[in-house]
């Protein structure tokens, strides 16, 4: 009788088990690409650790640990925000809140530009190579993260009657970036926003 008890008990384990597995995977799924204008829920998820890890310690901390955690974070805003700028309807909506006013505004007069001349961006996000931290400072309340991005994109600029302006949608591209992060430490809001773009 106790042999059917526990083999019962491992058989509800086993059902349990795999519940949550395939719901873990249902909300992380396998990220080949963000479909745009709803930001990725695991992000605020990352950021709120991210704000832990800093508040959990000194306020001006941001050890190796937390420069780990910030990293994970950091990947998925900049593909959140390289792929919500091939969005075609020329509006930036799951970024926003991951964009200072000053770069929002940026963005978002270069996307009027661009659907005042009636183009539009088909960008396939391929995947992050690498995403290093260059630097990090605070100064005052404000803590500030310099990353390093290689990603890799397929891109191309085409018209109102999808003819192809620059780019090329059949081939793998490169990119180099220089993002700066920052967020108020003294702040209840976990969001880190991205603050400048460096050339």
């Amino acid at each position: 009788m106790n042999y059917s008890f526990e083999y019962i008990d491992i058989i509800l384990l086993a059902m349990i088990a795999g519940f949550i597995f395939l719901r873990l995977r249902g909300i992380l799924g396998k990220r080949t690409g963000f479909d745009g204008n709803k930001a990725p829920p695991q992000f605020q998820e990352v950021l709120k650790n991210i704000n832990t890890e800093i508040t959990s310690q000194k306020k001006d901390s941001f050890d190796q640990d937390a420069q780990t955690e910030f990293l994970k974070g950091a990947k998925i805003a900049y593909e959140t925000i390289i792929t919500d700028f091939s969005d075609n309807d020329n509006k930036i909506i799951a970024s926003k809140p991951l964009l200072n006013k000053e770069i929002y505004n940026q963005f978002n007069d270069a996307l009027k530009e661009r659907s005042k001349r009636g183009h539009y961006a088909d960008i396939t996000f391929i995947g992050i190579n690498s995403a290093d931290i260059k630097e990090h400072k605070k100064i005052n309340k404000i803590l500030s993260v310099t990353v390093d991005f290689v990603a890799e994109v397929i891109t191309c600029i085409k018209d109102k009657d999808k003819k192809i302006i620059s780019g090329d949608p059949e081939k793998i591209k490169k990119i180099y970036d220089t993002w700066v992060f920052a967020r108020d430490v003294t702040s209840v809001n976990p969001n880190w926003q991205l603050v400048n773009i460096l050339t």
